[in-house]
């Protein structure tokens, strides 16, 4: 299978999955399993969040997503709990589909990785 199908099925099944559990079979867009990937790295799972903590909760999830390509470095959590990250390697300029592209294999990989999706 070529990796651009893979991509895709594997994406698919990301999106189904997440909208079925969490949106009453809704399509969800990448900002909002972004969103969902941070309250899940926070680990904070049973609580509402304000407008500058749910920015912060992408931030996170954009971290722990590019980690693995050498991005980011988780480096401490704070007595709050909230995970810090330093950048170790500047995003290079990338259009708007390339970073689409680009979040769509770190958020399949991150499902990967955890067995949610096969």
């Amino acid at each position: 299978m070529a990796r651009d199908e893979q991509l895709k099925e594997r994406w698919e099944a990301v999106v189904k999955m997440l909208g079925d559990r969490f949106a009453d079979g809704q399509v969800l867009d990448l900002d909002a399993i972004i969103y969902l990937i941070g309250i899940q790295e926070l680990g904070q799972l049973h609580r509402k969040f304000k407008k500058d903590e749910k920015l912060n909760l992408m931030h996170i999830a954009i971290c722990r997503l590019l980690e693995p390509y050498g991005y980011y470095q988780f480096d401490y959590y704070d007595e709050e709990g909230w995970p810090h990250y330093t950048v170790l390697e500047q995003l290079p300029p990338l259009k708007a589909g390339e970073q689409s592209v680009l979040m769509k294999e770190a958020i399949v990989q991150y499902f990967w990785e955890k067995e949610v999706i096969s």
